[in-house]
C-alpha cells in the first residue's frame, strides 16, 4: 500500500505528470530557495527529491518578497520532448492587486539546464500551461480576488500570450475558485480546481465542457475531494489536485492535505502531498476509488509496476562533500559566496550577513520538518566579539516566528548562550543570557515532545553530556494557523553579523532525526 502523505512535510500544492514510466511532481516553495521543489518516482509509492529547475537568481529573485510570497503553485508539464513549469512569483499579497507575476520556463530534460523565465502575466495565480491535443498551448490562472479562471493562448514561437482572455469559469458556490489544471479526454475538457480556501474547508471540484471556452457545467456530485473539520481522518484541508495516468488504465491524483497535531487545528507541519486513486465513472466524471470523496491515508498501489524504494538520506550530515545536499533550503536567494564548504575541509562556514527577521539577505540553511517527533542538532565553532554577532541553531517558520538558540558574548564581552522567540515579529529573551564555560566547540540541539506540541533546547560542549534549558516551549507560533502562513517548521543553522564584519560561524555537522 502507499502510506500518505507521499512527501511530507512543507510540499503543497503538488503538479504531477508521467513521462514514460516516470513520475514527477512539483510544489510550491514560497519564500525558500531554490524555488520550486521536484520529485521523482517510478511507482507513484517512493519518491526522491531531485534538483530544482531554479538554479539561478536571474530566473527569480525573491530579496525582499513577504513571508509566504514567493513561488506559488508551480505548474509542470510535458509536451513534444520538453518540460515546462509556470509558477506565480508573488511580490506582494495584500491590497486589491496583487503583484503577482507569473512567468514560464522550459528544459529538454528534466535534471538539465532551465531557461530564463517568459513573462506571461500578473492577472491572479495558480497559472497552468495546457497542452491541447491539436498542438496549440492555453494558459490558465485564476483571477485575482478570486473572480474566476481566465484562459488565454500561448504562442511558442512569439513565446507570449496571445488573442482574447475569457474567464471560462466563475466557480461554484464553494468560493475562493483557484488552484485550475485542464485536461482534455475523450471529447470532453475538464477543468479542476481548488476552492473553499486553503483552510479547513478546502476541496477539489471538477467541471466539463466539449469547447475549451466553455460553457462549463459543474460536476453534479462536487466536491469530489474534501475534508471537513470533524472528519475522522487524519488528513485535512484536502484540496488544490492534478491528476495522470499509469499507461495500463489506472488513473491517480495528488492533493495538497495537511495533517494537524491531533486534537487541534495547529499545522505544525504545514500543508504536505497525498495521493489517491481516482476512477472515471460511466457518465465521463472523475471520483475517488473509495467513493466517499474523503482521503484515505492508504492507498492501493499500481498494478504489474514493481516497487522502486529510494535510498534512504543519513541522519547526520558531517559536510564532506563538495556540494550542499539537496534537502537544504535558503531565504528567498541563494546563499552563494556567504556559504562555503572548501574553506575549512569538513565544516559548513556561513558568513553573517542581516538577522534573522529580515526579509533581505540572510545566512540560515534549513530542511523542513517531515514528522512531529523530530530533533536537531549542530557543532560550531564561534568567536563573536560583539552581541549584534549571533550563530546557532534555529526552530523557524519565517521571519517573524521562529526560536533563535544561538551563542553570542553580552555587554561585558563574557561568551553566552541565548535563547530567543520572535512571535509575530516580536523578540523575547526566554532565558537569562547564560555563561559559557570555556570550549572549542559548542554542540546545541532543539527536539520535539512526542507529540509535537513542545520545543526542548539543550547545548552540550562535548556532544556526550548535554545539559537541558529549563522550559517548555510551545510550538503554536509554527503553525499555519498561527502565522497566518502557507509553509511549515523549519530546523535550520545560522550566522547573522550586524556590525558589518560578516564574521564566519563554523558547523561542523548537521543532525536531523525524527
Amino acid at each position: 500500500m502507499i502510506q500518505n502523505p507521499i512527501l511530507r512535510g512543507f510540499c503543497p500544492d503538488p503538479s504531477i505528470i508521467r513521462v514514460g514510466e516516470d513520475y514527477y511532481i512539483a510544489t510550491s516553495t514560497f519564500e525558500w530557495w531554490p524555488g520550486i521543489h521536484l520529485f521523482h518516482s517510478k511507482d507513484l509509492k517512493n519518491w526522491e527529491q531531485i534538483p530544482s529547475p531554479i538554479a539561478r537568481r536571474s530566473q527569480v529573485d525573491m530579496i525582499g518578497n513577504p513571508t509566504s510570497g514567493g513561488i506559488w503553485a508551480p505548474c509542470l508539464s510535458y509536451s513534444d520532448g520538453i518540460y515546462y513549469i509556470v509558477f506565480t512569483d508573488v511580490k506582494t499579497k495584500k491590497g486589491r492587486f496583487y503583484n503577482n507575476h507569473n512567468y514560464l520556463i522550459q528544459s529538454n530534460a528534466i535534471d538539465g539546464e532551465w531557461s530564463e523565465p517568459i513573462y506571461l502575466n500578473s492577472t491572479g495565480f495558480d497559472p497552468s500551461l495546457f497542452h491541447d491535443t491539436d498542438g496549440r498551448k492555453y494558459l490558465v490562472n485564476m483571477r485575482n480576488g478570486f473572480k474566476g479562471i481566465l484562459l488565454q493562448e500561448y504562442d511558442t514561437k512569439k513565446k507570449t500570450l496571445v488573442g482574447e482572455i475569457k474567464n471560462i469559469f466563475k466557480g461554484t458556490s464553494y468560493g475562493y475558485t483557484e488552484g485550475p489544471h485542464l485536461y482534455h479526454i475523450g471529447d470532453w475538457y475538464y477543468l479542476m480546481t481548488a476552492e473553499g480556501g486553503t483552510g479547513y474547508g478546502h476541496c477539489v471540484t471538477v467541471a466539463r465542457s466539449k469547447d475549451i471556452w466553455g460553457p462549463y457545467e459543474v460536476d453534479p456530485s462536487n466536491p469530489m475531494l474534501t475534508s471537513k473539520e470533524d472528519d475522522d481522518s487524519i488528513l485535512k484541508k484536502c484540496g488544490h489536485a492534478d491528476f495522470t495516468d499509469t499507461g495500463n488504465g489506472e488513473w491517480y491524483m495528488v492533493h495538497l492535505c495537511s495533517r494537524p497535531r491531533e486534537g487541534t487545528k495547529d499545522s505544525l507541519l504545514g500543508r504536505e502531498t497525498a495521493i489517491q486513486k481516482v476512477e472515471w465513472t460511466e457518465d465521463g466524471w472523475l471520483r475517488l476509488n473509495n467513493q466517499t470523496g474523503k482521503a484515505d491515508v492508504e492507498v492501493a498501489e499500481p498494478i504489474g509496476i514493481t516497487s522502486y524504494p529510494v535510498p534512504k538520506r543519513e541522519n547526520r550530515d558531517d559536510f564532506d562533500n563538495n556540494t550542499l545536499d539537496i534537502v537544504y533550503s535558503s531565504p528567498r536567494i541563494p546563499l552563494g559566496e556567504k556559504a562555503s564548504l572548501s574553506e575549512r575541509a569538513g565544516y559548513l562556514r556561513l558568513y553573517g550577513q542581516e538577522s534573522l527577521n529580515s526579509l533581505h539577505s540572510v545566512s540560515l540553511l534549513a530542511r523542513r520538518q517531515t514528522e512531529y517527533y523530530a530533533k536537531a542538532m549542530t557543532g560550531l565553532e564561534f568567536k563573536p566579539s560583539h552581541p549584534e554577532q549571533v550563530a546557532g541553531i534555529t526552530y523557524f517558520y519565517d521571519a517573524l516566528n521562529h526560536f533563535i538558540f544561538g551563542k553570542s558574548v553580552d555587554e561585558e564581552g563574557r561568551e553566552v548562550l541565548i535563547l530567543l522567540r520572535n512571535d509575530t515579529g516580536v523578540y523575547e529573551d526566554l532565558i537569562e543570557p547564560l555563561v559559557l564555560e570555556e570550549h572549542n566547540q559548542l554542540h546545541l540541539q532543539v527536539e520535539t515532545d512526542e507529540y509535537g506540541a513542545y520545543a526542548y533546547f539543550s547545548y552540550s560542549y562535548d556532544g556526550l553530556s548535554w545539559f537541558k534549558i529549563t522550559g517548555e516551549y510551545s510550538t503554536k507560533i509554527l503553525t499555519d494557523e498561527h502565522c497566518r502562513g502557507f509553509t511549515g517548521a523549519h530546523f535550520g543553522i545560522f550566522c547573522f553579523d550586524m556590525t558589518g564584519l560578516s564574521l564566519p560561524a563554523d558547523f561542523d555537522y548537521f543532525h536531523y532525526e525524527e
